[in-house]
């Protein structure tokens, strides 16, 4: 048999062998391959963790704190508008058994409710104070109609002065140049003055305010012939005398509650002192500030 070639050989051999075809096939990484499964195990490790921290704190908690954290989240932002403190800032949220209450929330709606219960009581405050000045405002008008139809007091409407003060309605009977209430020295009112000072005090008697009554003297020296008397005891005097015309009126006596002398220390006309204007009865129907105001340094 010939021999065959060394090419004839290699390409018979070749012939012989199988032919192994080797595809590759693409497929999704395993996540055996990766480190996915780690990040997913850890999350789960940790949701878990705080599940039970969560129940360990509601066990712990007082109702108090619980009802607190409750009312936090339904309305967090009205809470941090309203200055409360967060639930970082608290320094009780577990009890650690303390009985000392750590309900933030209540403080905070505690805190609104005394503003508003402080808002409401300026409110009505105010309501007062206008229905105050609306009632002297009334008995101001009722005394001016008194005057006007009275012929007996028409006549001394010029000595008669009324004004609305921060302390109430304020009524100064004054003298003129001849015509005083009374006279030099005397602490007797005269009859015009008597008949001013009961007619005022029957007005003044359907009134609940409560009244202040003080006398007043020009700057004139005391010329009576009492030792140790000035125009301080003049004036303290006459406010006494009117107030005995005020209740002769028909006043009931225990509405005065204060009665003053103040001499020549607040003229009425202060450039002038020996005005005669300056002497004067001075009655002050009070309001209730006035009145506490008095009541209080008694």
């Amino acid at each position: 048999m010939a021999r065959l070639s060394l090419s004839a050989r290699k390409s018979a051999a070749k012939a012989k062998r199988p032919i192994v075809v080797k595809r590759i096939i693409k497929s999704p990484k395993s996540l055996r391959s990766g480190g996915t499964w780690k990040i997913a195990y850890a999350d789960f490790v940790t949701a878990v963790m705080a599940f039970f921290l969560l129940l360990w704190l509601v066990n712990s908690s007082s109702a108090n704190s619980l009802r607190g954290i409750s009312e936090y989240f339904k309305a967090p932002l009205m809470m941090t508008l309203a200055g409360g403190r967060t639930i970082a800032s608290t320094q009780h949220i577990v009890g650690e058994g303390s009985n000392v209450p750590s309900d933030d929330v209540a403080q905070v709606k505690m805190g609104e409710a005394d503003t508003t219960s402080k808002s409401a009581l300026e409110h009505a405050r105010v309501n007062l104070r206008l229905q105050e000045i609306d009632h002297l405002r009334q008995l101001k008008s009722h005394l001016e109609n008194v005057i006007e139809t009275r012929p007996d007091l028409l006549k001394f409407k010029d000595q008669l002065l009324l004004d609305i003060t921060t302390e109430g309605l304020r009524i100064q009977i004054i003298d003129k140049q001849n015509r005083a209430m009374f006279n030099l020295g005397s602490t007797t009112p005269e009859p015009y003055a008597k008949e001013i000072l009961q007619e005022i005090g029957k007005a003044l008697n359907e009134v609940p305010n409560s009244i202040s009554i003080s006398g007043h003297t020009d700057a004139t020296p005391y010329q009576g012939t009492e030792l140790n008397y000035s125009n301080w005891e003049l004036s303290i005097d006459r406010a006494n005398a009117s107030r005995h015309e005020l209740i002769s009126g028909g006043m009931d006596a225990s509405k005065i509650i204060r009665v003053v002398g103040l001499s020549s220390s607040a003229l009425m006309d202060s450039g002038n002192p020996l005005n005669p204007n300056n002497r004067r009865i001075s009655i002050i129907v009070m309001n209730s500030q006035a009145e506490q105001a008095a009541l209080t340094t008694q």
